[in-house]
């Protein structure tokens, strides 16, 4: 262990491999470095968390070391060490890189979700300091932050959607609130069907309604961003996200597949793009 760090557990998945756009060619050229390190960072952590052969010890000792890395009280985790030196010169506090290290520690030591506001409070940690960083690095207004920490929990609760068998099978992981399957007559057992139950597809349907209402909150966001490449990116999100909720609208996500494909998902972003580029002037 004292020669490990958060790669020792990578799974190979990159920045090609996620639902959104991971510094893509709008942003900022001068910006894409940060935005890749916080990104390796992030991918790192989440690897640890959800290795499935690693004892809960070893990845919460992995965490520890990535936060003190962080910090500066180690050099021993290579992508923290990156992103802390990425982040020397510039006026972004590391504070939501260490709120990211908090849900992951949460991943190893809490496997079911309560309600609707422990879910939020997940989302406060996992999801929303991304685009907080992001608002940070690009030096805007913290006055959107509100905005943001909605689209970034819609987007949270679509992948927790599209993932939900999968992470009950590899890591008896759920996120959906217990209380939600209860109300409609099921359990957390009902995920390891092969096909949604009645009771199961009105949790996900009560759920992808939830993330609409986020997605509608924060619809505003884009047009408000003062640098134009960042609302184009953001555009870009928010096209996909609302595809994705169609598709779990649509789709069983224990049965059927629920994801973009990457030409579908170039197209429907290309577009998005397009559109904020218009507005903008």
């Amino acid at each position: 262990m004292s020669h490990a760090d958060s790669l020792t557990l990578a799974s190979g998945k990159g920045h090609r491999d996620e639902n959104f756009p991971v510094a893509s060619f709008v942003l900022r050229r001068d910006l894409r470095a940060p935005v890749m390190a916080f990104y390796r960072f992030a991918r790192a952590a989440d690897d640890v968390a959800d290795d499935p052969a690693s004892a809960p010890e070893e990845k919460l000792h992995l965490l520890a070391q990535m936060r003190a890395t962080l910090d500066g009280r180690s050099d021993a985790d290579g992508p923290a060490r990156a992103l802390r030196l990425a982040l020397a010169n510039r006026p972004v506090p590391l504070t939501h890189a260490h709120d990211l290290l908090t849900a992951f520690e949460r991943d190893v030591t809490k496997l079911r979700t309560a309600d609707w506001d422990d879910l939020m409070d997940y989302c406060r940690y996992s999801a929303m300091p991304v685009g907080r960083f992001m608002l940070d690095l690009h030096e805007e207004d913290r006055a959107l932050w509100p905005l943001s920490d909605a689209l970034c929990a819609a987007l949270q609760i679509i992948n927790h959607l599209q993932d939900c068998a999968k992470d009950r099978r590899h890591l008896d992981r759920v996120y959906l609130p217990l209380d939600s399957l209860v109300r409609h007559g099921t359990s957390v057992e009902a995920l390891d069907a092969p096909a949604a139950s009645p009771g199961l597809r009105a949790v996900i349907a009560d759920l992808r309604k939830d993330a609409e209402q986020l997605l509608d909150k924060a619809a505003s966001f884009p047009a408000a961003i003062r640098d134009r490449r960042l609302g184009m990116e953001v555009a870009m999100i928010d096209a996909l996200a609302r595809k994705l909720l169609d598709l779990l609208q649509r789709r069983d996500p224990l049965s059927q597949n629920v994801h973009l494909g990457k030409l579908a998902a170039a197209r429907i972003g290309f577009g998005a793009a397009l559109r904020r580029l218009v507005w903008a002037r």
